[in-house]
């Protein structure tokens, strides 16, 4: 009788909890199985010959300093308070393409590499801008649609105050650097948008007129090889209060 009671007592605690964990790995196992279909996808459609592994990582948080594995391990690692704004497949191939990106070009060079990585470290927001444009193309030969990166962005990314003295674009100038490329090479998703009611899209619309209407007068002013510099009229005036 004892042992029976002692059984039971068990099963009330250790049952739920082998329920839960089996329960949280299928679903870690579901993520990881949809992000290697996605990031194998892009890599054969953009015919990179070069290895690139994924990692579904429900544990750590994302930062710059964990990022730094898809440099020198080419291993790209979609973080669970990342993943956790994926609403859709474009989206979640977005993040993965930058990183893709960012990955690829790290073998490129002499050392395997390594001088690709160190200058990659060296002007990180001259390559976040790189990267970001290089993810559109790989989402398009991929068959996904390239307005995703920009909602997938809008909702993770936060709006510094400035970038003058970061190692890191504003949040919104990298937005204006995706739309272009959108535009100006892929316009067909422009023209037929399937994100018009997507919410997320529709608040980039409004918090980007300034730099949209930056990039009609270019475009009206046949001005296509001029480089855009979005939001330094705004950087200036706002570096005149520093205190």
């Amino acid at each position: 009788m004892k042992r029976f009671i002692i059984f039971i007592l068990a099963s009330c605690f250790i049952l739920p909890a082998f329920a839960t964990n089996e329960s949280e790995l299928i679903k870690k196992n579901t993520i990881q199985n949809r992000i290697d279909k996605i990031g194998a996808r892009l890599l054969n459609a953009n015919k990179i010959d070069k290895r690139v592994v994924f990692v579904y990582d429900d544990k750590l948080k994302s930062n710059y300093l964990n990022d730094t594995k898809t440099l020198t391990k080419r291993q790209v690692i979609v973080y669970k308070d990342s993943y956790q704004f994926v609403a859709n497949e474009d989206e979640l191939a977005g993040y993965l393409a930058r990183e893709i990106a960012q990955a690829a070009r790290s073998y490129d060079g002499l050392g395997d590499g390594w001088l690709s990585s160190v200058k990659i470290k060296a002007a990180p927001k001259k390559f976040e801008i790189v990267f970001d444009k290089l993810a559109v193309d790989y989402m398009v030969k991929a068959g996904y649609n390239p307005l995703g990166l920009i909602t997938y962005i809008n909702k993770a990314c936060p709006q510094a105050r400035q970038d003058t003295v970061s190692s890191h674009n504003l949040t919104s100038k990298r937005l204006a650097y995706i739309y272009e490329r959108i535009y100006t090479q892929y316009p067909s998703f422009i023209v037929n948008n399937s994100y018009l009611e997507n919410e997320t899209y529709q608040n980039f619309l409004l918090t980007s007129q300034e730099n949209r209407k930056l990039l009609k007068e270019k475009i009206n002013n046949s001005q296509l090889k001029k480089d855009l510099k979005y939001e330094e009229i705004f950087l200036s005036f706002s570096n005149t209060f520093i205190y």
